[in-house]
């Protein structure tokens, strides 16, 4: 095919011979043309038939072209045609009806997420041309004085073309670009592929997956059985489209055709005088392509679910109509200008397509949290709802600004338009309305999420025209009736102020900041606060008679870690919970006692477990014992008999935790039963383990201090873990350990707690056991302790609430490091370090030594008999302050006084540092009249 020549030029015409596309006219030799109107005249001629027949100069011209397109512009269609400007501005302005394979040209596409290639196959058979003879012999000369005519049809170029357009919609997430670049790079192979036979074999999973969803739409000079619309199809046609052009008449049909001016005949003969300028050509070319970019887009947006769900933009994108018009004696020229001076013009058509795309993509990010709920697209459905009989409350989000008129339509032809039309501004392009909108939407959201389960309540969203409040409105309907066209819902308040004194625990709350608080909702619980919607079974609620912002929580226990948050309540449903705050209750502990001796170890560790039952006399904090120890006996009176339900399985452990008594003896028997026979595991005084009549020396730990023990259940017998150390062999029972239901205790020991740990594997005790770093300093042992005081890296300073003074007792619970060198306590008159020192504990090594510092003297230095601080166990001290000396119990044991060298009185200050996990201090007061214990928890880190 002849490439596009040079564009024609505003001269006369009458020494040219045009070149002109056939667009699948009937064009033959000898028929007359009019350049004009670019049409044909048919029946009319200058020669007769047989003269035309007999003197065609003939040639053939066999040749095959095979091009691609990824463009569908009217220019890049016209150029794979051959179609000149000229006969362009004729198509353009719709005076050439095309037909065969031309009809390509009328092809666009409908969308914007449209992709699409065109293959392009045509092949030229034969060239025919008058001879000068003919030229000269003219038979009705008459013709040229009728002027319906400027040309005659003088050559001829036959054959055939086929295109074949190949579409793929993307999906709205989809790169264009790519998409595109795929579907090219597929159509490419289509010579390949149909030449290679199985197609399917050469393509791989993504292009088989692409061509399923590839339609094909053909527009050819050749007659096809069935037109293909599928990739596969548009296959098989490639494959026989040179057979078929083969089949059709030995010419094919008119491709290009060669006009001869007919002034150059005979001078009274009608001539075309001046071509349309290329650049009004090129013009209305441009406009024509902007305009079907709109109609595009616009059919995208109608299309959109979120269009359909709001029938006032709808019912726009339908009403907006692309408007134009054309007078007979007006020039293209004018025609163009009346045009661009239209409201209607291509710039105005754009921005408003922009505005209303801008306007569906808010929506579209508005809504797409609230998919589930109900859209009323009418009155109707929208009163259906209000109006159900079930349903009290009706909150519905409404878009108050889509149905709004486009300021362009309603214009007239006056000199003040283009002044309103730079003066109109959107809703959406309002940062005021836009701030509105967000808050609302906002508080629409979580209103919705707190109270969509509520029974009466019903949430949907609607476009409701309400012209004084733009944008976005929260209303609210109570019984069918709107009671509230602006309604705000209580919202997210401020998390809880905590206050703990005098025994109680007080919040202070705070209004929502929207909407009206009636009174609040206050929610507790003791597991650590996930703040999830699904969790609120777990917290407990309790709502306040108010709204006073003070309230006084009670029904807590003390020492456990809580945590708190609260909701606003108004008539219509309740906020969203405000951020929960930790908090521990320490509040004050009585405890009473039959007798306070200090001289019997008993009634002191009886009063040391009433007071420790709240803290914790083991490593693990309570909440670990009572979540993975089943089972539990606490404080049994040796001797003790236990049955242990199904026996030890493997995998189980059996917990102990108790304090070594000064000469202690614990011997542990597992039994079949409660007579029958059993193996003994013997501790003695050092903790030295005698199996049998085996003795191992596995283990040391001296009287007064805690211990605690477990019995791990394996494949080859019991792995034994004291303190955290684990045994250095395994010990193998001749009994079955399934047939083990029985353990018997007997000896000279405080046991304070025994149960069964069902997986030893995945608790808390056998993870920590396999770390490897088992009770080190730097171990994570405080990590379910509520509020620890202090750790190896984070030493403890803080004041003694009121001073020391006579009848004070001071109360200690932690942990040795099992790689611990020393740590001390220190009870100082000043917060410096190494103030005057009224008493100092220090544990260094194996030995334990007391001492005061005075004026930045040291006093004598007491050594203390034994060491009871095992590295790696747990410990509790109680330090009572009597008016001579400091009486120290560790363990539940009497262990040593220190006589007073500086007053009490001027001790304020409590100081520990060192190798120690300290997780509790305490105070109490000892009412020697009444017996009564009086304990609060004032310190942590």
């Amino acid at each position: 095919m002849a490439g596009l020549r040079r564009e024609v030029r505003k001269e006369v015409m009458e020494s040219r011979c045009m070149e002109v596309a056939a667009l699948g006219r009937p064009l033959y030799p000898g028929m007359l043309y009019d350049c004009r109107s670019d049409s044909f005249i048919p029946g009319v001629t200058l020669w007769d038939k047989n003269a035309l027949r007999d003197d065609l100069d003939v040639h053939q011209k066999p040749k095959t072209h095979l091009k691609f397109a990824t463009s569908d512009s009217l220019s890049d269609k016209a150029n794979l045609l051959d179609i000149k400007a000229s006969l362009k501005a004729s198509f353009l302005g719709g005076l050439v009806e095309v037909g065969g394979s031309a009809k390509y040209l009328l092809d666009t596409k409908s969308s914007e997420r449209q992709c699409r290639v065109t293959m392009q196959y045509s092949q030229t058979t034969k060239f025919e041309q008058l001879t000068m003879k003919e030229l000269g012999n003219i038979t009705y000369p008459q013709v040229f004085d009728q002027k319906t005519a400027t040309h005659v049809v003088t050559a001829v170029l036959y054959g055939a073309q086929v295109f074949m357009v190949f579409d793929y919609i993307k999906a709205e997430n989809k790169n264009k670009q790519d998409i595109e670049g795929n579907l090219h790079a597929m159509v490419k192979k289509i010579p390949k592929l149909s030449l290679d036979g199985e197609a399917s074999l050469k393509m791989t999973e993504d292009e088989k997956e692409m061509a399923e969803n590839i339609s094909v739409t053909v527009y050819g000079d050749i007659e096809l059985e069935e037109n293909p619309t599928t990739f596969k199809e548009a296959l098989e046609v490639y494959k026989k489209a040179p057979a078929l052009m083969k089949q059709q008449q030995d010419k094919g049909v008119p491709l290009t055709v060669w006009l001869y001016p007919l002034n150059l005949l005979d001078s009274k003969a009608a001539k075309l005088v001046r071509e349309i300028s290329l650049s009004q050509v090129c013009e209305t070319e441009s406009l024509l392509e902007e305009l079907g970019e709109m109609e595009r887009i616009c059919n995208d947006l109608i299309k959109r679910q979120i269009t359909d769900d709001f029938p006032d933009l709808k019912d726009r994108l339908l009403n907006a109509a692309i408007r134009g018009g054309t007078q007979e004696d007006k020039a293209l020229g004018d025609i163009l200008n009346i045009h661009y001076t239209s409201p209607f013009n291509a710039y105005n058509m754009n921005k408003w397509l922009d505005d209303i795309t801008s306007e569906l993509e808010i929506l579209s990010s508005y809504t797409s949290g609230l998919k589930d709920l109900t859209v009323a697209k009418s009155s109707g459905s929208f009163n259906s709802i209000c109006f159900q009989p079930d349903i009290d409350v009706v909150v519905c989000l409404s878009f108050t600004s889509l149905n709004k008129s486009e300021v362009f339509t309603i214009l007239g032809q006056t000199s003040e338009r283009d002044f309103l039309l730079q003066a109109a501004q959107h809703w959406f392009n309002s940062p005021d309305i836009s701030a509105k909108m967000r808050q609302n939407l906002s508080l629409f959201t979580t209103f919705l999420k707190v109270n969509k389960n509520e029974k009466k309540f019903k949430f949907i969203i609607a476009s409701i025209s309400d012209p004084s409040n733009l944008g976005i409105s929260i209303r609210l309907y109570q019984n069918g009736l709107l009671t509230d066209p602006k309604f705000q819902p209580v919202s997210k308040p401020p998390k809880p102020v905590v206050e703990t004194s005098d025994g109680k625990v007080t919040l202070k709350l705070s209004k929502s900041p929207t909407g009206k608080t009636v009174h609040f909702r206050v929610e507790y619980k003791i597991k650590p606060s996930t703040d999830s919607a699904t969790d609120v079974e777990e917290w407990t609620v309790k709502d306040t008679s108010n709204s006073e912002n003070i309230f006084i929580l009670t029904g807590l226990q003390l020492r456990e870690q809580y945590w708190v948050r609260y909701r606003a309540v108004s008539n219509v449903g309740v906020s969203e919970a405000s951020d929960s705050v930790p908090f521990t209750f320490c509040g004050k502990l009585d405890v009473t006692v039959g007798k306070w001796n200090f001289s019997i170890p008993i009634l002191i560790n009886e009063l040391r477990c009433k007071i420790l039952t709240t803290i914790g006399m083991s490593r693990w904090s309570p909440s670990t014992i009572k979540t993975e120890v089943m089972n539990v006996v606490n404080n049994p009176i040796i001797p003790y008999t236990v049955e242990i339900p199904g026996g030890l399985k493997e995998g189980m452990a059996l917990y102990l935790q108790g304090v070594a008594s000064q000469s202690c003896r614990l011997m542990l028997d597992f039994a079949t039963g409660p007579k029958g026979d059993g193996i003994t595991f013997n501790f003695s005084s050092w903790f030295n383990l005698i199996f049998g009549k085996r003795g191992l020396k596995c283990f040391t730990i001296s009287g007064g201090s805690a211990f605690d023990i477990f019995f791990m259940k394996s494949t080859e017998g019991y792995e034994i873990y004291l303190n955290g150390q684990r045994s250095s062999r395994q010990f193998d029972l001749s009994i079955p350990v399934e047939n083990v239901t029985t353990l018997k205790m007997s000896g000279k020991v405080i046991m304070n707690t025994v149960g069964i740990v069902e997986n030893w594997s995945t608790s808390t005790f056998g993870k920590e056991m396999n770390t490897g770093i088992s009770r080190t300093k730097l171990s994570d042992i405080q990590s379910d302790v509520p509020h620890p005081v202090c750790n190896p890296r984070n030493p403890y300073s803080g004041s003694i609430p009121g001073g020391l003074r006579p009848g004070l007792v001071l109360l200690f619970q932690g942990v040795v490091p099992s790689d611990g060198d020393c740590f001390e306590i220190n009870l100082q008159t000043g917060p410096k370090y190494l103030h005057d020192i009224a008493l100092q504990l220090k544990q260094d090594k194996d030995s334990v030594v007391l001492n005061s510092r005075e004026k930045e003297t040291w006093g004598n230095e007491e050594k203390a008999q034994v060491d009871p601080f095992v590295r790696g166990a747990a410990f509790d001290i109680i330090m009572l302050i009597k008016p001579k000396c400091y009486k120290v119990m560790v363990n539940g044991l009497k262990y040593c006084k220190f006589r007073h060298c500086i007053p009490v009185n001027t001790v304020t200050t409590l100081h520990i540092k060192g190798d120690v996990f300290m997780n509790t201090f305490g105070t109490a007061e000892v009412d020697d009249i009444n017996l009564k214990v009086t304990v609060t928890n004032p310190a942590n880190i």
